[in-house]
């Protein structure tokens, strides 16, 4: 499973790329405006740092505004994904963008139908938000049980991406369901690679090291032979 930081801010991209740990970024207007930056100059060092697909969200309700401002993204960075909102405009703007060869990640689903309408149109990603459906008492990772399904039924392409992850465990979840990718804060990012059973296993071992006399441990190279011709 790809794993995406739902970040908008460089220094965690930055270091989570440096783990080796994510694939791709996705962003929002919300995530956008708390760094304080111009948009356009930030998004465009944001897929320089990733050098993967980069979502981006419209902020029109109509097809026309998505497309146009679609375009705008798209033209800005190669990996540039546009998102759209599960609408009908929504719907209709991501039929065209993908006639057109834009990548679109379709948002906020919360629904099996959604997603399905989402796969028809086109999309190369669709965004359950698990979280959010968990938050009113309904079954995220069952939604993603049954989008798995419909889309195995029928060969669709588009590909699952697990949004509004609030803890390790959907990423567990998500991953034990063949979900394609799970987009998350850094801080399930940082909760994921943490246990504190290897931070106490690692203090043990580094003292441990620290009790053996210092002789015990210097390190010698040993001489090459005459035979070794290297």
């Amino acid at each position: 499973m790809k794993i995406f930081l739902d970040s908008a801010n460089l220094t965690e991209i930055r270091e989570a790329k440096a783990w080796g740990a994510i694939d791709g970024v996705t962003t929002n207007p919300t995530l956008v405006a708390k760094e304080g930056r111009e948009f356009f100059p930030l998004l465009k060092e944001i897929c320089g740092v990733v050098q993967g697909p980069v979502s981006m969200e419209t902020t029109c309700r109509d097809a026309e505004g998505m497309i146009r401002e679609g375009r705008v993204f798209a033209a800005l960075d190669p990996h540039i994904v546009v998102k759209c909102p599960l609408t009908k405009e929504g719907l209709r703007a991501t039929r065209q963008l993908t006639n057109e060869q834009i990548r679109v990640n379709v948002t906020l689903c919360f629904s099996a139908s959604q997603a399905l309408l989402a796969a028809k149109a086109g999309a190369c990603f669709v965004s359950p938000f698990v979280g959010r459906l968990d938050d009113i008492s309904g079954d995220g990772m069952g939604l993603i049980r049954d989008i798995k399904a419909i889309y195995a039924n029928y060969a669709f392409s588009t590909q699952i991406l697990v949004a509004s992850v609030r803890h390790p465990m959907h990423v567990v979840e998500a991953a034990k369901l063949g979900a394609d990718i799970a987009t998350m804060p850094f801080a399930v990012l940082d909760a994921l690679v943490t246990h504190p059973l290897t931070a106490a296993g690692l203090d043990r071992f580094l003292q441990d090291w620290e009790r053996l006399p210092a002789s015990a441990k210097t390190w010698k190279t040993a001489e090459p032979s005459a035979r070794d011709t290297r």
